[in-house]
């Protein structure tokens, strides 16, 4: 076992020295876990996990029940435990741990707990080993997409144990001491699941071992002194003999077997992107958020033996045949995680969205946030942008009439339990154009925002669908509801009453009230669909690019009374320089590219350089706010790359600033994509032109046809702005307003 961790970080190292590195060697998984509940630098684990894969794993540094399962700062771990958390707000469900102990066996998690240093600690996707001190113990482990395995390496001198803990009284261990098997289910969950929920796993040892305890959450085990422990675990949310099925995956297959497979895999979804420059730390940031990317929704979907898929149904507790995926946030990952997937990833985003078919059946909604049921938070509706912006790029599922049928239902009721999944106050959305300030409903104004845009892409799918005008015109006019809550007086907007009254008293710096973790300056820039209907409600182009100039301008003054303390969004805008932009949470996340709808690209370009190069970085600290299941780090890959997706459901990408020298993309129908920038450095952040195939492109996006088709586009970047590139009217991206 110590020759085994010493081949593994030499061949590492030998392969980095001969500049032979993979992209995989470039990734940290331990971005964004130097985080706490008051200030977050990504609020990351250290998934080390398939891509997509149903069960993920880390090391535990935090007590049971803890949403910050795995913090950077700590010094001792508590177990290694198969975890399907999402974040930390939504904590954890199906989860239990297993930990190495030498000495006396015991089995409480203070008394367990070893300490550790990050110096004796490897962490990749595929593969994670640390040393356990106080165990003088080395543990590695290695993951299948719904198992896992282990090999422990015991101390000679000391009693060898092992704690398998399942944190919930209902949850239940079995020991087979002849088959050196154990067997158990897990009910622990922080809810949306139904009554029968149960993550069932199986536990198979190579070494026999004896019970030394038992209680109604813990077994500790046995082994004989020195033992060097290969350990094979699967689960399933289906049924114990499917647990069985599932540990298959790792039975019959040595443990550097199961790290090559999982090297492999990761190296080749990865590897569509192939990048050349001399920026080591911007490779590494690059290909750590990509990674993030890659992690959700996981599959919650499993396989029998005669190749049929099957799911545990989160939503009725049924086993059902079809694909489901679960634990994402709608309302972070509209934006640019669904769209990178269905981008570069489209043979995974179909099944995403069969599985979204298989919910609404399921459920009667369509997620808007799931874990691995409904979820009771966020706001918005946002499952219309994820069904429309796939449907559009040739991702959508087989059945859309189910899929049209339920961004239609969505749009006009509300889930009886879940309030949060369909559309709160739809009713006087539908009625007055907008939901009322003083009803009773919170964030009023961000939900009508919201609602607005879910409407344009409800009317985009239906017209893709080829749906009557008839029918579809209505979504039409309702995306236009933006307008009813802008304030010409401080051009901004505001929530409204519902006489017609303007909210008062009025503080656009007030986080939260009638918007969602922003402030009016944040949430005014929510027209995803129509900036040019923006830019004429203030007056044209010189009023809108003030007001935007105004986003970094403004100090980060703050007015926290609706939350009654500093949320960790507010503070983590305050500290980044930056003025009243808040990168750090999703709804600012697209403003700084609506510059070049206004004519004047080279600040969107100057921006976007400054948030990469400030506000992201390959490190424990890396991210500048939550990074929310992939949408934060889908950010970094797009802007990297050098466009980004402002408004998901069209067929435009709009461009920013690229980072690298030259991306080589690998895509997915089997072209080659080279974007181009050479000579590019920190100082050479503008365009001065872009070429498509070695013809001039003036405009200021980037079709999804010249995606796919491949080839060449060519930046031509400069150290100074370019203000004659971009500035006319036909070179702005798409807006509602313009269409003929």
């Amino acid at each position: 076992m110590r020759k085994h961790f010493i081949l593994l970080l030499s061949l590492f190292i030998a392969l980095v020295a001969k500049g032979q590195s993979k992209p995989l060697d470039y990734v940290n998984v331990l971005m964004g876990t130097m985080s706490t509940y008051e200030l977050s630098n990504g609020n990351t684990y250290p998934v080390i996990a398939r891509p997509w894969g149903m069960n993920f794993w880390t090391p535990q540094t935090g007590k049971n029940g803890d949403g910050w399962q795995y913090t950077y700062t700590a010094n001792k771990i508590q177990g290694f435990k198969q975890t399907h958390q999402p974040s930390p707000w939504m904590n954890d469900y199906g989860q239990f741990s297993i930990m190495p102990v030498a000495g006396e066996p015991v089995s409480g998690q203070k008394e367990r707990a070893s300490w550790f240093s990050h110096k004796a600690e490897v962490a990749k996707p595929h593969y994670y080993s640390v040393y356990l001190a106080d165990h003088d113990t080395r543990v590695a482990l290695s993951p299948t997409e719904r198992g896992a395995i282990f090999n422990i390496q015991y101390p000679e001198y000391k009693e060898n144990h092992l704690v398998i803990d399942v944190m919930d009284e209902k949850s239940s261990i079995t020991v087979d001491i002849e088959g050196k098997t154990i067997t158990g289910y897990s009910t622990k969950n922080s809810g949306g699941v139904p009554e029968n929920f149960r993550n069932y796993f199986v536990i198979k040892s190579e070494v026999p071992f004896v019970v030394a305890s038992k209680d109604s959450t813990t077994l500790v085990v046995s082994f004989p002194k020195g033992s060097n422990v290969i350990l094979r675990i699967a689960s399933s949310f289906i049924s114990p003999e499917q647990a069985l099925i599932n540990l298959e995956e790792v039975e019959c297959k040595s443990f550097e077997e199961i790290v090559f497979e999982g090297k492999e895999e990761w190296n080749t979804l990865l590897g569509r992107f192939e990048i050349r420059d001399s920026n080591i730390n911007n490779i590494r940031s690059f290909y750590s958020t990509l990674y993030r990317s890659l992690l959700f929704p996981r599959r919650l979907y499993e396989i029998d033996r005669n190749g049929n898929i099957y799911h545990y149904s989160p939503f009725n507790g049924e086993v059902l045949p079809g694909y489901m995926y679960t634990d994402t946030g709608f309302w972070d990952t509209f934006r640019s995680l669904f769209p990178l997937l269905n981008l570069f990833y489209p043979e995974e985003a179909q099944k995403m969205q069969e599985g979204l078919v298989n919910t609404y059946k399921e459920s009667g909604f369509l997620p808007e946030w799931v874990s691995p049921g409904h979820r009771n938070i966020m706001i918005g509706n946002n499952s219309a942008s994820v069904v429309a912006d796939a449907f559009v790029k040739g991702v959508g599922a087989k059945d859309m009439e189910t899929l049209w049928e339920a961004v239609v239902h969505g749009a006009h009721s509300v889930h009886p339990e879940v309030k949060s999944t369909g559309r709160i106050g739809h009713e006087y959305y539908n009625k007055l154009g907008y939901v009322p300030y003083n009803i009773g409903i919170n964030e009023s104004a961000a939900r009508t925002l919201e609602y607005a845009y879910d409407d344009w892409s409800i009317y985009q799918l239906g017209k893709a669908l080829g749906k009557p005008e008839k029918e579809i015109d209505i979504y039409r006019l309702r995306s236009l509801n933006y307008k009813n809550l802008y304030d010409s007086g401080h051009r901004l907007m505001r929530g409204k009453n519902e006489d017609g009254t303007w909210q008062s008293p009025f503080n656009p710096l007030k986080w939260g009230d009638a918007f969602t973790e922003g402030n009016s300056w944040h949430y005014t820039w929510s027209v995803f669909h129509d900036p040019q209907g923006l830019i004429d409600l203030m007056g044209g182009r010189k009023g809108f690019v003030q007001m935007l100039d105004s986003l970094f301008s403004v100090p980060p003054l703050f007015d926290d009374s609706y939350y009654g303390f500093v949320i960790h969004e507010i503070r983590e805008m305050q500290i980044v320089d930056m003025g009243n932009y808040a990168h750090g949470n999703q709804p600012i996340q697209h403003a700084i590219y609506l510059y070049n709808y206004a004519g004047e690209p080279w600040k969107a370009q100057y921006y976007v350089r400054e948030v990469m190069e400030k506000l992201y970085a390959p490190t424990p600290d890396g991210y500048c706010g939550d990074e929310d299941n992939g949408q934060t780090s889908a950010w970094y890959v797009f802007s990297a790359l050098g466009f980004y997706p402002v408004c998901p459901g069209t067929l435009e990408y709009v461009i920013g600033s690229p980072l690298f020298e030259e991306v080589v993309v690998h895509l997915p129908n089997g072209r080659k994509l080279t974007l181009s920038a050479p000579g590019n450095r920190a100082n050479t952040r503008f365009i001065s032109g872009i070429s498509v195939n070695s013809k001039q492109w003036g405009r200021n996006y980037l079709t999804h046809t010249q995606l796919l088709n491949g080839g060449k586009i060519l930046f031509k970047m400069s150290s100074d702005p370019d203000y004659n590139r971009g500035t006319n009217i036909q070179d702005a991206p798409y807006s509602l307003s313009n269409e003929k």
